[in-house]
């Protein structure tokens, strides 16, 4: 899938009309595709070399989806810096800097280049492999699992002006407020969180826009948005289960319990590059995101915690402080991965 077929590269770089880009480096890649720097890559079918790629996404002048990786990772991020700031800019990577030229898209883009035919994967005679598609977010899994966490990250003040630390109780019956290591879930007030299959390429619509020329088609939605074939993706809402209140609350506590083992584990024994992540926050703190097997983690460092887990669908979990939490999520954030 990875090769770097000529014929290949030729098709998609002769008339590429780029519609957005992303990065796939250990501090930043599109979660959708793994829980860890590694294993996004091997669902491109490629090496994870520890500077990483720049992913160029875009259709050939019959309308063929491509995604071109180049090794230029400064190229894609100042392409991608221009656009969040809604400047124009002519992302044309240098053929020498192509690493592979791939049929189809490993994410869904809801813009599409104007005056070329609708979307497609290519012939496959001109293709070096089977063509990319998105993972499957039609139903709750991991994939949808890490975008949920994902929109948590991006939209942390609104999820977290949902809750009150007093709402959850304690395991040892106090409240988070009262410094305990606190497991609990949402509320039914917690909003719908705006999950799409590429949070980055959302976050960035009007750029690609600018970028292009195109328009985002009908029904683009930021609640609970459409991907490509116009299913409504499951959201990560934090509406409880329906069943005994109890018997949910102890189950929630087991699995946050279990994911937080796991967490410190990690300090000991470091896991896959990606699977911690340390990002910018407002003041001195850190937004902090890690991965495990069937769960995601997203905190800041001076705050509480959610957790996501693949057998809690559209679960919410938030984490009280407490005495443990506060120490657990220093340490993570001294060991993760941080965007250069």
């Amino acid at each position: 899938m990875a090769g770097t077929d000529e014929d290949a590269v030729a098709a998609a770089d002769d008339a590429l009309y780029v519609l957005t880009a992303v990065l796939l480096t250990p501090a930043k890649f599109p979660s959708v595709l793994g829980d860890d720097y590694p294993e996004a890559c091997a669902a491109l079918g490629l090496a994870p070399l520890a500077d990483g790629y720049g992913l160029v996404i875009g259709q050939d002048g019959g309308g063929a989806r491509w995604t071109v990786v180049i090794d230029d990772v400064s190229l894609v991020a100042v392409a991608i810096a221009s656009w969040d700031c809604g400047m124009e800019y002519d992302l044309s990577p240098d053929e020498r800097t192509v690493v592979a030229a791939l049929p189809g898209w490993p994410l869904a883009v809801a813009v599409a280049a104007p005056g070329v035919p609708a979307p497609h994967d290519p012939d496959p005679e001109a293709a070096d492999g089977p063509a990319l598609a998105p993972p499957d977010t039609s139903t709750w899994g991991s994939a949808q699992r890490r975008l949920g966490a994902d929109e948590i990250a991006l939209q942390w003040a609104t999820w977290r002006d949902q809750i009150d630390d007093a709402d959850f109780p304690s395991p040892n019956g106090g409240s988070a407020g009262d410094g305990a290591a606190t497991e609990g879930r949402t509320g039914d007030g917690v909003p719908e969180a705006a999950v799409t299959q590429d949070a980055d390429a959302s976050a960035r619509a009007d750029s690609e826009d600018k970028a292009t020329g195109g328009t985002a088609p009908e029904g683009r939605s930021t609640q609970g948005s459409a991907g490509e074939d116009g299913a409504t993706a499951d959201s990560a809402a934090g509406h409880s289960a329906s069943g005994d209140a109890e018997t949910e609350t102890r189950k929630g506590h087991s699995g946050v319990r279990r994911v937080l083992a796991e967490a410190r584990a990690y300090v000991d024994s470091p896991p896959p590059l990606g699977r911690v992540r340390s990002s910018f926050a407002s003041g001195d703190a850190r937004t902090l995101r890690a991965d495990g097997p069937g769960w995601s983690l997203v905190a800041r460092t001076d705050d509480i915690a959610f957790v996501l887990l693949d057998d809690e669908p559209g679960e919410v979990l938030p984490v009280g402080r407490g005495p443990e939490l506060p120490g657990l999520l220093e340490a993570l954030d001294k060991m993760a991965v941080r965007p250069s």
